[in-house]
């Protein structure tokens, strides 16, 4: 028995120094910040996620080019839709959504760059194990640089480049796995009758370009 135990122990190690390509949790909330390298952008944000219905709920403070704004933002990635929601005035703006949904997750074609402890080793509970992985971005846009948990596969940050912002960083936190508030995920009421209008005004929409 003392054999058996102790061959499982060293196939657990084994298999703990081979971290694999992994898919987050389909339901996450949680908080985020994103920064960008030219510094016209820096958010802090709540997030509904939720992977099964291709639905992504960010309630966030903004800080971009200066002005602080307050965005509250449902993205209903089977619609191609997202709505800028103003609960106080009970208003809602649709918007056409460009961006197909892609799950959160570390994709078979990228590479482990390395599995480091954030933290510390010296104790138990001091350290959290993660992996960091490269790989492409949709459609050959570029390059992530994505680090997740080795356990869960929960995300800890992601950098990649965009043209408008530069390289951009995404921190996440208090990540908690399910929907805390799954009312946060449905269209208000009042948002229900919002129509997306028609004109030049009114191009296709994703987070980024949000901040145009």
């Amino acid at each position: 028995m003392k054999v058996i135990v102790a061959l499982a122990c060293i196939l657990a190690c084994c298999l703990a120094q081979e971290p694999h390509p992994c898919r987050t949790p389909p339901l996450l909330t949680g908080a985020l910040t994103v920064s960008t390298q030219n510094e016209k952008l820096w958010a802090y944000a709540n997030y509904e996620y939720d992977a099964l219905g291709r639905r992504l709920r960010l309630t966030e403070i903004a800080n971009y080019e200066n002005k602080t704004l307050h965005i509250d933002l449902l993205m209903l990635y089977r619609e191609a839709a997202m709505y800028e929601i103003d609960t106080k005035t009970r208003t809602c703006k649709k918007m056409p959504l460009k961006d197909d949904f892609h799950p959160w997750e570390i994709p078979k074609s990228a590479y482990l760059v390395g599995q480091a402890i954030l933290g510390s080793s010296s104790g138990p509970g001091q350290g959290l194990l993660v992996n960091t992985w490269i790989g492409d971005l949709p459609e050959g846009r570029g390059k992530f640089v994505s680090t997740v948990t080795e356990f869960g596969c929960i995300p800890i940050s992601t950098m990649y480049h965009t043209d408008q912002f530069g390289l951009m960083v995404t921190s996440l936190f208090n990540n908690v796995i399910g929907i805390t508030d799954p009312s946060k995920l449905d269209l208000p009421d009042f948002c229900q009758s919002a129509e997306i209008k028609t004109g030049s005004e009114e191009e296709p929409q994703s987070f980024l370009t949000f901040f145009h």
